[in-house]
């Protein structure tokens, strides 16, 4: 009988399309995840996976395989939440992610007092500001900040978070104080932009008297990461837009001052997403309430660092 091990690295190999992540993701080495895989195929007499020096991809029969795999894993973790919820002993990984942002300043500062309180739960953390596949990536909680995907995942608000258009005090000496959106395409200012490969254009929606609208800005400066972003700001470099919350500090301090002040940006939805077979799982479940309270908690102290002028 095949080792569940072995089901379960083929599942993360299958989900994340490389066979050093999925291995860094269950904590064996690259070898180890290698052998994992070869003894499964040798168990079932077909291979899984096609290999080349730059790519791992699935054969037909690794497709066909994979969906009975989820299947016996969510079976499995299904009976392994039921006891352990009446335990009352969570334990087990969380697969969880995050924008930068909202992932250093108010997910990672919880997670080790998450810790403390299930020391048998291990929360696998993983930051970004692009796009998540929630359900491809095997994602049990994702953490989304702006416009929800339209999907068929569960959602739990967590609230609403001013955002502002801001700048260094010396990119306004050099280029003057955008007043408007309008101000910002007309007079050509230097906007820092979050970008991802294959984006073709930009726009920032902005409050205006007449409602929201789109204005196409440019700049030199653009990256995948936020807080990049936001150095780059800090440097002089240019116009960022960013929740309140990730630059209360610079704002209090006058590192930034906010620009376009009469068309600012809407707030931003700030929500945990998660499939829906996960909330079956004590350990997710409690993973997201704990998050909830602390997070809500955080955004009102960090708000009060900064409160915009409304």
């Amino acid at each position: 009988m095949t080792s569940l091990n072995n089901i379960r690295m083929f599942v993360r190999v299958y989900e994340l399309e490389n066979m050093s992540a999925a291995a860094r993701d269950l904590q064996v080495s690259a070898a180890v995840a290698s052998s994992r895989i070869a003894e499964l195929e040798r168990h079932l007499g077909i291979r899984l996976f096609t290999r080349t020096t730059r790519s791992i991809q699935p054969t037909e029969q690794g497709r066909i395989y994979y969906p009975k795999a989820v299947k016996v894993l969510e079976a499995l973790e299904e009976a392994e939440a039921a006891v352990h919820e009446v335990t009352l002993n969570p334990r087990g990984s969380i697969f969880v992610s995050a924008p930068l942002g909202v992932g250093r300043r108010l997910i990672a500062p919880n997670v080790t007092q998450f810790h403390e309180k299930y020391p048998d739960v291990h929360v696998r953390l993983r930051l970004s500001d692009r796009r998540v596949d929630v359900t491809g990536e095997g994602l049990d909680v994702s953490f989304a900040l702006g416009d929800l995907p339209d999907s068929g995942l569960r959602v739990r608000m967590l609230g609403d978070c001013p955002r502002v258009l801001c700048a260094a005090p010396a990119y306004v000496a050099r280029r003057g104080m955008p007043r408007t959106g309008a101000d910002l395409v007309a007079e050509a200012h230097d906007c820092l932009l979050l970008r991802f490969p294959g984006s073709t254009e930009f726009r920032w929606t902005l409050r205006t008297p007449e409602g929201a609208q789109k204005f196409d800005v440019k700049g030199p400066y653009a990256c995948d990461d936020g807080d990049v972003l936001t150095e780059w700001a800090l440097d002089g470099r240019g116009i960022v837009m960013k929740p309140v919350f990730d630059v209360a500090e610079h704002l209090a301090s006058g590192a930034l001052v906010p620009v376009c002040e009469s068309t600012p940006p809407p707030d931003a939805h700030l929500a945990c997403l998660f499939p829906h077979k996960r909330n079956q799982d004590p350990k997710s479940r409690l993973f997201i309430e704990f998050m909830a309270d602390r997070i809500k908690a955080a955004l009102r102290a960090r708000e009060q660092v900064y409160q915009l002028p409304r």
